[in-house]
This record gives C-alpha cells, structure tokens and sequence, in this order.
C-alpha cells in the first residue's frame, strides 16, 4: 500500500468525516529522498576530487635546465628541444637557464636554482645529481703540427716528447687543461714542463697560423666542426698534422672511470690524404644531463620519454642529437641513475592508475566507511523518536478499543484531538527522517480504523435518546468511584 499524506490531513480530526473542506498540508520530503540527495552529492564530490587529482597529476610541468655557453651545441640542442615540447604540448616543458659552461650548470644544480642540468663527465658533478640521459661523447684529439722558418723543431709523434714543448688547448674551459694533465701524467710527462696555452675555439686557427704551439690538443664530437677546421688550419701551406696516440687509454679509463677507451676512425677529418690516414687510439668522456635528487620520478620518466621521442624529429636540424643515449642503469655508474630514467629505460613506468590506484581504492573504501558509519550514527539519535512513535501507535490501538466502548461524544472528541497530536508527531518524526514511508503507512492504517470506530460509536451516540446517553455515563460514574 502506497502512503497518501492527503488522506492522513484530508480529515478534519475536531469534525467528522467532512473529507471535501478540510487543507491539505505540504507533503514533507521523505528519508529516501533525502538519501539519495546526500548520496548523490557525495558521488559528485568524489568525481570531482578524483578529476581534481587528475588534473593536478597531469599538468604540464616545467623545468629549469642549465646550460651553456652561448652559442655552443649543447645550448642549440637544448633549445630545439624547449620548441618541440611545447610545440607537442608534452606534459613537462623546459626553460633554459644559460651559462658559462658545463661546470657554472653543475653549480647552479647543487645549489637548488635548477632542475635539469648538461655537465661534462670528468668535472665536479654534484652530489644531488642523478644521470637522466648521455647528450654526447667527445673524444679527445691530440695532434702536432710541423714548425716553418725559425720555429721548425724535431717532429713529434709521441706523447712523452711534449716534455719541453708548448701545448695549445682550445677552448677557455679549465677541464680541458685538467684532461691534458691526466694524459701527461699518465705518460710520465710533468704537466710542469708543458707550457700549456689555452685560447678560445673561435681563435684556434690564427693561433695555428701563428704557430703559438707544437701540439695541440681538441675536445668533442667525432664529427665536431671546431675540431675540423683546426685540424684543416694545421694543413695549410704544405703542413701535415701528426696525430699523437693516446695508447694507454685503457689505463686511464681504469684509473679514471669518467673516462673510456675509444678510437678516432681514419678519415674523420678529411683531406687528402686522410687525416688521420689511420684508426687513432684515444679517450672520451660524456655530456650528461642530469636531474636534481628529490624531483619526482614521475617527472623525469615523462622528460626522458619524451626526449627519446623527439630525437629523431631534431636529427635534420641537429645531427647531435642522434647521439643521445639513455642512461647507465648499473649500481656502480659514475653518475647514479635518477629512479625516474630508470623507470622508462628498464619498461617499468607506471600510469596514472598504477601511481594512485591504492590511494583511490583506499579514498572510496574510506568514504564508504565513513559513510555508514555517518548513517548508523544519525539513525542512533533518532532512535528515541522511533520508539515514540511505535509508542503513539500503541495509544491509538488502545484508543480504537476505548472509542468502541465511549459513552458520549465529548470522550470521542478528546480522543480525536488527542490522534490530531499524535498525526503531528509521527509527521514530525517523518520529516526528520527518524522513521520511514512503511511506518507511517502503517500510522495511516490504525488512524484510519481509529477514525471509522469513532465515527460507528458517534453514529450510536446520536441514535440513542439523551437520557440514556446520560443514565450510561451515570453508571460508569458509580462503577468507577
């Protein structure tokens, strides 16, 4: 039986039966559907911060990456890359913070002003920096060039004859002389007894002409276009380069791990003949860029997937960037590898549910929790009120059994006022949701039989002479004192 709240106020209760002209009060919200208000509204307020989180795990991200000097590759490919992030609308950005060189980065990483960082290999890298990818390898080259007129000496070909000799290092980077000194010591030769003339890269082939060294020695790529044209300047005016091995490589990659062996392929320079006419042992070390300890995995696993995704888009422009490689992942690597490379190279990267699908899982078990616990509490307060109301549909049983039995009509109008009260508070408790649309159903049913033994017993009353109605109520009177 479905409860109508009309016909609960369509009586008049001081009246009669007189249905047609008695107000019809507002039906109050029901428990349920006040239920499934406050349950709707808390679904919408877990999309929402479940969105929220997504939105805030997904933002782009930037970061500031240092490097330099002006002009140099590592400042071009870098910038190529800031244009093709943006540009794909990737989920970390960068922006570039420009040096002096590979070391000014590496000081600006330790000290917390940037998050990224390209550092050579064989200087201070800082304690908070973990290996993200390998930009380059530069070889070391060492050559000597014939002297002319008055400068013309003995030919060198080795290493150990630059004792007493002057060496030409191109490039104003003290880690360039640094790398002199390690292969001059590893020969034996006092880096004291060098004259070591550092000049910089755009200076290189005057100073080649002026013959201000008998040797001279060049870091950087393979195919490096400062290297090239030095190389060229040593071979004007009938000149030809001798190309000094670096036969102990091995050693000193031994010795110095930020080091390796390698070799310079004949012909790497051009010319005719070929310079070198042959294969060249040598040492090389690498540009790395590296991430901040502390930044999230998160982070640079996107960075370093998206780097590997655009590097074939750079090769055109920049044939470097064909020679980013990923990472050393092993536990002795020199430059300790950051979680979040690790992550992309060894296929181990996880999703956005992987990250937080614990977290999520736990949030809605908690709420769930919460949840019950939130109804059974708001029910225990209301339980008072259930049992007043399961009392009051006791009194009106017993009002039924006392209207069949009433003697006049003034008792049966104390009754009626008393069941009008009774219908407020049940009503009341309605509204507060302390009982259900099958409890007040069931209050509809005895007032309903409340109201029919009322209107039998007035139908009796009014069908029986006044002195009777009087002699009754007389004798009760009597029986009761």
């Amino acid at each position: 039986m479905k409860l109508s709240l009309k016909r609960l106020f369509g009586r008049s209760m001081t009246g009669g039966l007189d249905l047609a002209e008695a107000p019809t009060p507002p039906s109050p919200r029901s428990a349920a559907r006040k239920t499934a208000l406050v349950s709707l509204a808390l679904v919408l307020a877990i999309i929402g911060a479940l969105a929220g989180g997504y939105y805030f795990a997904m933002r782009p991200v930037t970061l500031k990456i240092a490097v330099g000097p002006a002009n140099s590759d590592d400042l071009k490919v870098v910038q190529a890359l800031t244009q093709a992030f943006t540009q794909n609308k990737s989920q970390v950005r960068l922006r570039p913070i420009q040096t002096d060189g590979a070391t000014a980065s590496a000081d600006l990483l330790a000290e917390g002003k940037a998050d990224l960082a390209i550092v050579r290999g064989d200087v201070d890298v800082p304690k908070n920096a973990q290996a993200v990818a390998t930009l380059r390898k530069n070889v070391v080259v060492l050559w000597s060039v014939p002297g002319k007129g008055k400068k013309k000496g003995a030919k060198i070909t080795k290493i150990p004859q630059l004792a007493g000799h002057r060496v030409g290092v191109i490039g104003k980077t003290q880690a360039n002389v640094n790398l002199l000194k390690v292969i001059l010591q590893q020969y034996g030769v006092d880096p004291a007894k060098v004259e070591i003339i550092q000049f910089p890269a755009n200076e290189a082939a005057e100073a080649i002409k002026s013959q201000k060294a008998d040797a001279y020695l060049a870091a950087g790529p393979v195919n490096s276009k400062i290297t090239a044209e030095a190389i060229a300047s040593s071979a004007k005016d009938g000149g030809t380069p001798t190309f000094l091995a670096i036969d102990s490589a091995d050693a000193i990659a031994q010795n110095h791990p930020v080091y390796e062996a390698s070799e310079i392929p004949a012909g790497t320079y051009g010319g005719s003949p070929d310079r070198p006419d042959d294969e060249v042992k040598t040492i090389s070390f690498s540009h790395h860029i590296v991430a901040r300890k502390g930044i999230s995995e998160t982070t640079i696993a996107a960075f370093t997937r998206q780097l590997f995704a655009v590097r074939q888009q750079l090769v055109a422009e920049f044939p470097l960037a064909a020679k980013i490689e990923t990472p050393d992942t092993d536990k002795d690597a020199v430059i300790p590898v950051h979680p979040g490379a690790a992550a992309f190279v060894d296929g181990e990267e996880k999703t956005f549910l992987d990250k937080y699908s614990d977290y999520i899982w736990w949030s809605l078990m908690a709420l769930s929790a919460m949840g019950s616990i939130g109804a059974w509490f708001a029910g225990y307060l209301k339980k008072d009120e259930r049992d007043n109301n399961s009392h009051l549909r006791d009194r009106l049983f017993d009002m039924i059994a006392a209207a069949r039995k009433s003697e006049t009509t003034e008792e049966l109008d104390q009754m009626q006022t008393e069941a009008d009260e009774i219908l407020r508070d049940t009503l009341r408790c309605f509204d507060h949701g302390a009982i259900e649309e099958a409890a007040l159903t069931a209050i509809n049913i005895v007032l309903d039989q409340f109201h029919a033994a009322v209107a039998d017993r007035k139908a009796v009353l009014f069908s029986m002479p006044q002195n009777l109605q009087r002699a009754g109520a007389q004798f009760r009177a009597a029986g009761n004192a």
